[in-house]
């Protein structure tokens, strides 16, 4: 069976300045999402899990690309530098 390629058709660019004490509220069960405004100021959406590769002591700082198919399905998460 050929393997279905994944396109990623949309992509926003964002910037996140999250403290540790902000992203403790994930682990603590009370925040299950992020919401950002990208680069062309549309707001975005996504689980606050996609996160937690990124969090060092400081919490999760720098730049990020969400990229996601037409039905913003098979979002893959990057930062960015």
């Amino acid at each position: 069976m050929p393997r279905k390629e994944c396109r990623y058709m949309k992509q926003f660019e964002f910037q996140l300045r999250i403290t540790p004490q902000q992203y403790k509220q994930f682990y603590q069960g009370s925040i299950n999402q992020v919401i950002a405004v990208d680069t062309t100021c549309a707001t975005i959406q996504f689980p606050a899990a996609f996160l937690q590769r990124f969090v060092t002591a400081n919490g999760v700082h720098g730049r990020f690309v969400l990229r996601c198919d037409d039905d913003f399905k098979n979002s893959q998460l990057t930062k960015l530098g």
